[in-house]
């Protein structure tokens, strides 16, 4: 089944007002509308409202990087889904490495916020993905796995219309060190075959990401693999050249 490329860009706790990364992108997706891959940047909750008027009409979709599982309430420093939904977002991630380390948050928790996301009409990007103690005790498939499992949001029709899997290796985010190829499209099939046990044939539409030192040298094999669709792109995301340079890698280029 044909998947579109998604490039997604993760830029964690960075970014001002007087950042030009937005307009930098903008520009360069609004010089031709037919991109055969998506976009969307997902910045800090400061930046969302002014990023959307920026990105505005260009083809790029707005993401935000974590939600509360509540649509409103007494809940300080928290944001609801509909309030991402209200200042137009599209996408929100959820279940990152650094939220699950950096907050203790669980599979059940991330269930929890993944289905009250798309109750709210946003589009998911769900990470998983191992430590390097997981991985080097051999427990990679496990822990993909159970988290897949754990995480998936229930009560809801969940499809290829409104859900992305993000893989993460952890012990890759930002390290630069990267999994082989060969490693990467193991994993990759491993989660789409969980999916189909867990969704039904709808997984075969379902994008599946690599998240982990994705860079312009790099992204054109990764990319190239059968069951990658996409990246999710932290560090190389907050420099417009390395980011559309690794959109320019999509193989249907």
């Amino acid at each position: 089944m044909a998947r579109r490329l998604l490039i997604a860009g993760n830029w964690k706790m960075n970014g001002f007002l007087a950042d030009s990364l937005a307009d930098t992108l903008a520009t360069l997706m609004r010089k031709k509308q037919d991109w055969p891959f998506e976009m969307v940047v997902c910045p800090p909750f400061t930046l969302l409202h002014y990023l959307g008027k920026i990105i505005s009409g260009s083809g790029m979709a707005l993401g935000a990087q974590d939600c509360h599982l509540k649509g409103s309430g007494a809940h300080t420093g928290d944001i609801s889904p509909l309030m991402l939904k209200d200042v137009g977002c599209t996408y929100v991630i959820l279940g990152h490495s650094e939220r699950r380390m950096d907050h203790g948050e669980g599979d059940s928790l991330i269930r929890e916020k993944a289905t009250a996301a798309l109750g709210a009409g946003l589009k998911v990007i769900l990470c998983i993905g191992e430590t390097e103690a997981e991985r080097d005790s051999g427990q990679t498939l496990t822990v993909n796995q159970t988290q897949l499992k754990g995480s998936m949001p229930v009560a809801v029709d969940v499809d290829a219309t409104n859900l992305v899997i993000a893989y993460e290796p952890v012990w890759a985010i930002g390290t630069g060190r990267t999994p082989t190829n060969l490693e990467i499209q193991e994993i990759h099939a491993f989660i789409r075959k969980e999916l189909l046990s867990l969704i039904g044939k709808a997984a075969e539409g379902v994008r599946i990401l690599y998240g982990g030192s994705m860079k312009p040298g790099n992204a054109g094999e990764i990319l190239a693999l059968p069951d990658v669709d996409g990246g999710l792109i932290g560090g190389a995301s907050l420099k417009a050249e390395d980011f559309w340079a690794i959109a320019q890698q999509s193989p249907s280029l």
